[in-house]
């Protein structure tokens, strides 16, 4: 293990956390805020530590597969505890634990709340909890790549930070490609910001909600969510949560103009088959007329199918993208809804988008896999490949996401055990660790949309903690930083 380079490359995130941090600083003093000096003390910190970090000049610089997975794993604790130091000094969340996590769940755009009343906090720190979604998003170590080039193989970072069972460079150099994805990023963004603010939202909640939205994050500046936002704003919201779970690699064929590529982009198709199945059923779930006819009553409904197709489609969006955005409180809906929306939040949006989730290409892949097998039973001496977009799945890739699956299977299980000796009923106990995971945000139950995660005791939130930012990053960085192998000096 070259630790030089770990400390080094670290040293370098804290540099541009210290400089990201002056933003929501300004912010704080256009506001006149006392919580800005929490974070502009931070902010030089950071700073300085970043700068220090340059006195470690490492011999080799060649960063290789486990280094970039132990840096990919460490950055992540320690950037979101870090930022967590703002809502700390400024006594906005006074315990530690839960300061880093609701830092972590907006760095790993999760959304997962321990704070029950938005409108008392500053507007500043508002401000730094939805910048952090939108870091995230795309991932600040990608976001050092495009400042901070270095010599060493940034694409050992690069596969470790992006979630999705296989990651390319787009163009031949790993500091284009992060270019390219963050110049889309950064115009999709943009784009959603004016047309929210066209719409009639305020500027700061236009601001704050598109970077909660373009990182499929979910962080709001009010208690109600979307709840209270105009039907336009809701729509325009609906379509910024799709936009964001699709794969970014898409956006770059539409940029390079290889439109007859996109024709070969099986995973968007199944992402959207997906999508308009989950709103037909959860809307056959709210509609008045549909509950009455089966005898589901004493749920919360809609009168009229319009507002049923409305409100199921921007929350089948927030939940399949792991957003976790919210317009209703699902929890109060009927089982069926209940039902889909739990059964999204493991398939998640597309690999390479800033979405959580088992990612539907996986998924897409586990089935293929399935009738492969059917297809052997029947015709045992048949040759048959896995096919996605088009080409032939190389078996380290199926063997890959096969054992992710497993690893998911594994993490999930004994998350669940301990979250359960907290003594909460099965639907809190079970969503909760689906929606952290997932990095969706709000679940069911005492942890729904109008619920949140304060609740729960120390061990129970830093079991979350590691969940969400192994979820993130797609549990391999996290487990091999774990393996004691992964330290050895040769």
């Amino acid at each position: 293990m070259n630790a030089k380079i770990v400390i080094s490359t670290i040293g370098k995130l804290l540099f541009i956390e210290g400089l990201l941090l002056l933003i929501p600083t300004c912010a704080g003093i256009y506001f006149k805020e006392t919580a800005t000096l929490s974070l502009g003390v931070v902010a030089v910190l950071s700073i300085i530590v970043g700068l220090l970090s340059k006195l470690l000049k490492p011999t080799k610089t060649m960063i290789r597969a486990r280094e970039g997975f132990v840096i990919t794993g460490l950055s992540w604790f320690i950037l979101s505890m870090v930022g967590a130091i703002p809502f700390l000094i400024s006594g906005a969340i006074p315990s530690f634990t839960d300061a880093v996590f609701e830092t972590a769940s907006g760095f790993t755009t999760t959304g997962a709340s321990i704070i029950t009343d938005l409108e008392s906090m500053p507007r500043c720190l508002l401000l730094w909890r939805s910048f952090t979604h939108w870091i995230g998003g795309m991932g600040i170590l990608m976001f050092m790549l495009i400042f901070i080039p270095s010599n060493a193989d940034e694409m050992n970072i690069m596969r470790a930070e992006s979630p999705g069972p296989s990651v390319e460079k787009v163009v031949p150099k790993v500091r284009e490609t992060a270019l390219i994805l963050y110049a889309i990023y950064t115009v999709l963004t943009t784009s959603l910001i004016i047309a929210l603010f066209i719409a009639g939202m305020p500027l700061f909640d236009s601001v704050c909600i598109s970077w909660g939205t373009a990182g499929t994050g979910g962080f709001g500046v009010h208690s109600s969510s979307i709840a209270d936002y105009s039907s336009t704003c809701q729509v325009i919201i609906t379509v910024g949560m799709l936009l964001f779970g699709i794969n970014f690699s898409v956006y770059t064929l539409i940029v390079m103009r290889k439109f007859k590529n996109l024709l070969h982009c099986e995973e968007v198709f199944w992402y959207l088959m997906i999508f308009l199945a989950a709103t037909t059923f959860v809307t056959l779930g709210t509609y008045a007329g549909t509950t009455e006819f089966f005898g589901w009553t004493g749920f919360d409904t809609f009168d009229t199918l319009g507002d049923a197709i409305h409100h199921s489609a921007f929350q089948v969006a927030s939940i399949m993208t792991t957003t976790g955005f919210a317009t209703r409180d699902f929890a109060a809906w009927s089982f069926l809804p209940r039902a889909v929306l739990v059964m999204i939040m493991f398939s998640g949006a597309c690999a390479g988008s800033t979405g959580g989730g088992v990612k539907v290409s996986r998924i897409v892949l586990y089935v293929k896999q399935v009738f492969q097998e059917f297809s052997h039973f029947v015709h045992p001496n048949a040759v048959t490949r896995v096919r996605l977009d088009g080409k032939s799945v190389d078996n380290a890739v199926l063997r890959t996401t096969n054992v992710f699956l497993m690893a998911f299977i594994t993490v999930f299980t004994v998350s669940f055990i301990i979250i359960c000796f907290d003594g909460y009923d099965l639907e809190t106990s079970f969503s909760s660790v689906a929606a952290t995971i997932n990095n969706i945000g709000p679940g069911l139950g005492l942890v729904g949309p109008t619920g949140s995660f304060c609740g729960f005791s120390k061990l129970s939130k830093w079991v979350f903690i590691f969940d969400m930012i192994a979820g993130r990053l797609e549990l391999f960085p996290i487990l091999i930083m774990l393996s004691p192998r992964t330290w050895r000096r040769k």
